[in-house]
């Protein structure tokens, strides 16, 4: 279950609403309600934040962000955006990940979902991780 703590504006999740799923960004928090805003077609939209589930960090999720890939020889796998790194030990296994920014590093040991990595990516850069470009 997501921790109502860890969620931030600019985080990706997956709303449920009567059944239909969809990705959403969000772009506001209610705490005495708790209740995530979210924006769809440029509407905003509240839902309990119980009905969010959090995004699976993958490959096709980093392409997404606009991550440029890198395979290693020793079969580890680099993204980079900007001056952001994210490395993983072997291809697909997002279980552990060191991430650095400049001269910061962080060694993660247990798996992550997109939103925690959102939040980390933004401590560190002071920049919101979405699909834009970055450099």
């Amino acid at each position: 279950m997501i921790k109502f703590n860890e969620i931030k504006k600019g985080d990706f999740f997956i709303a449920s609403n009567e059944g239909d799923k969809h990705n959403v960004e969000v772009i506001a928090k209610d705490i005495f309600t708790r209740q995530i805003g979210v924006d769809e077609n440029e509407s905003t939209y509240w839902y309990k934040y119980e009905e969010l589930t959090a995004i699976p960090i993958t490959d096709r999720v980093m392409r997404d962000l606009k991550f440029s890939k890198f395979h290693n020889a020793d079969g580890s796998v680099k993204y980079a955006k900007g001056a952001f790194r994210l490395m993983i030990q072997k291809q697909n296994d997002f279980s552990r990940m060191e991430l650095w920014y400049r001269e910061e590093k962080r060694h993660i040991y247990k798996p992550i979902q997109l939103h925690e990595l959102q939040n980390h990516f933004l401590s560190m850069t002071k920049v919101y991780l979405n699909e834009d470009l970055w450099a």
